[in-house]
């Protein structure tokens, strides 16, 4: 490829409204323009690294057994009705209607589409398993689409189905795709870890998420110094303190707390540890008013809230419903003496604690040194409501856990029979019995793979491309071509000869100034710069400069060959 025949227009400005690296410099150069909120057209330069990353994850997708399909985009609503997620997919799932008023939805996932496949082309259980995957753009109508295509409302992502006749065979193959992603990861040349997770709005089983490894990621990751443990914070379990609950030492009195609501308020006037303090928050869940109490310096984990029993689908009390229990206003609300019986969920490590301060019940009172077993009654539901935290043991009993921030660029599910039953997805086994189906779901995000490469490879003069990712490995920069015959002419022999050995290389032919031209090939990320000139021509080398390297080295030809030839597995 010449550039001179190549559509590259980078800038040198900031865009103002970005406000992650890989959004700066992918707009820098000049890989995406921005169509509408959360569209984007991809350049030819922004489509190479995208087919570079497709092409990964399409043959290791076949590796793994897995048959490429193509489904349809747009979906009716029927299909999405028949599982019930017409409703309950949310403000998400983009709505429209043809001209005929039927009404249709734009593919934000495909469960039901290949559900729908599976039951009209799958009778026998000597068709399975098979594994499907498919490569296509999706749209999640998001509220706030930002940080590019980290977040885009239209994005590409591969996403795979399996299908098995038994639960067994369903869990070979979520390890086999396990697997996959791992290899697929790896040959991107990504720092990642595979991760416990929550099954979220997909449902299912078994989940692990695959997060690309980056400071500026949303999700925190819980993982252990002393074994492969790792799992998403809104899954990783927190133990309860291993020693026992300490006897009572203060007897019950009321302090006044005239303007202090919070826990870190709470704390400072009486000048005790937060770590002392225990937080209340009224709910209402399935079976009506809960309190549920953590401890003051730790943060609630809602999805582990909405698994605690009885309690499924809540919402925070109203102020009137918190008179009505507790007889004081938010900032003074504890488990002693309430207003009306009430049911008390308490974090494990509530339950462990002595002597702490809650608040009275009594708007600007707290109580300090209230027991358990003493001053009220013990918990009724004591369950894991907390987000762990660093330095906590490892729920496997080997070593602490440390969190470190990712970026989700993976998921794997074990769907189950959820969708096959509720579509009647059966095939006949060896008696000749309908069985329903049981699914397995592979998702990757393709376009979101370029995004989070850039976050985890930058510096301040741009992209640092992973060699199987970048849109040429090499790129061999001319300097004054135009005015010096001899150097263009060394350039064009040597691109041709970088071809003919199977590297991949960009010719910049452009006739820049070398310092403009240097800094496009930096911005962009390309891996290996070699510059041909007057000079190096003169002394049989020439300037070789790895975009990971501070200085640029003089090779002769042989050198320079067996430096930038391909790897080899």
């Amino acid at each position: 490829m010449r550039l001179s025949q190549f559509h590259l227009n980078t800038s040198k400005e900031t865009p103002a409204d970005a406000e992650l690296p890989s959004h700066r410099l992918m707009l820098r150069a000049g890989m995406i323009r921005k169509l509408a909120a959360g569209i984007y057209t991809w350049s030819p330069l922004g489509l190479r690294v995208l087919r570079r990353v497709e092409a990964v994850v399409r043959e290791e997708m076949q590796r793994a057994g897995a048959v490429e399909m193509l489904m349809p985009s747009i979906q009716p609503r029927e299909l999405w009705e028949e599982t019930g997620r017409w409703e309950k997919f949310g403000g998400q799932l983009l709505k429209l209607r043809d001209r005929k008023e039927a009404e249709f939805a734009y593919g934000p996932t495909h469960e039901e589409v290949v559900t729908d496949f599976a039951r009209n082309e799958l009778s026998s259980y000597r068709q399975l398993p098979l594994a499907v995957f498919q490569i296509q753009t999706k749209f999640r109508d998001e509220i706030r689409p930002r940080f590019g295509v980290m977040r885009a409302r239209e994005f590409l992502m591969k996403d795979a189905y399996s299908f098995h006749l038994t639960a067994e065979d369903l869990d070979r193959e979520y390890w086999n795709m396990y697997a996959a992603y791992g290899r697929i990861f790896e040959r991107l040349g990504l720092r990642f870890r595979a991760v416990l997770a929550d099954t979220g709005a997909i449902g299912g089983s078994a989940s692990h998420e695959f997060h690309v490894l980056a400071d500026s990621g949303e999700d925190a990751i819980a993982w252990s110094d002393g074994s492969d443990y790792a799992a998403n914070v809104e899954l990783a379990e927190a133990l309860a303190p291993a020693a026992p609950r300490p006897a009572a030492t203060e007897s019950l009195r009321e302090v006044e707390t005239p303007a202090q609501r919070t826990c870190e308020d709470v704390a400072a006037l009486l000048g005790i540890p937060l770590a002392r303090t225990v937080k209340s928050l009224a709910l209402v869940g399935e079976q009506g008013f809960v309190l549920a109490l953590l401890r003051g310096d730790h943060a609630l984990n809602e999805i582990k809230l909405r698994k605690v029993e009885g309690l499924g689908e809540y919402r925070m009390a109203t102020e009137a419903e918190i008179l009505e229990h507790l007889g004081a206003a938010p900032g003074f609300l504890g488990p002693v003496n309430p207003a009306r019986p009430l049911q008390v969920v308490a974090d494990r490590a509530v339950a462990a604690m002595a002597d702490f301060v809650v608040g009275a019940n009594r708007d600007g009172y707290h109580l300090a040194g209230v027991n358990w077993g003493r001053d009220l009654p013990e918990p009724a539901v004591v369950a894991d409501l907390r987000n762990a935290e660093a330095g906590d043991p490892s729920p496997d009993g080997k070593g602490t856990l440390a969190i470190a921030r990712g970026i989700e660029v993976g998921h794997v599910f074990q769907l189950g029979q959820k969708y096959a039953e509720a579509m009647g997805a059966t095939v006949l086994d060896e008696q000749g019995k309908a069985r329903v189906l049981h699914m397995g779901c592979y998702g990757i995000g393709v376009s979101r793979i370029v995004a989070a490469a850039i976050e985890q490879n930058h510096d301040e003069a741009g992209i640092r491309w992973p060699e199987a990712m970048a849109p040429w490995r090499v790129a061999v920069c001319v300097i004054n071509p135009k005015n010096d015959p001899a150097v263009a002419a060394a350039a064009e022999s040597l691109y041709s000869e970088l071809a003919a050995a199977g590297i991949d290389t960009v010719l910049d032919d452009r006739g820049l100034r070398p310092g403009q031209m240097f800094a496009d090939m930096e911005l962009v990320g390309i891996p290996h710069r070699v510059v041909v000139s007057a000079r190096g021509l003169e002394n049989g080398t020439y300037e070789y400069r790895s975009r990971s390297a501070d200085e640029s080295e003089a090779l002769e030809r042989a050198a320079l060959f067996a430096r930038l030839a391909p790897k080899t597995a």
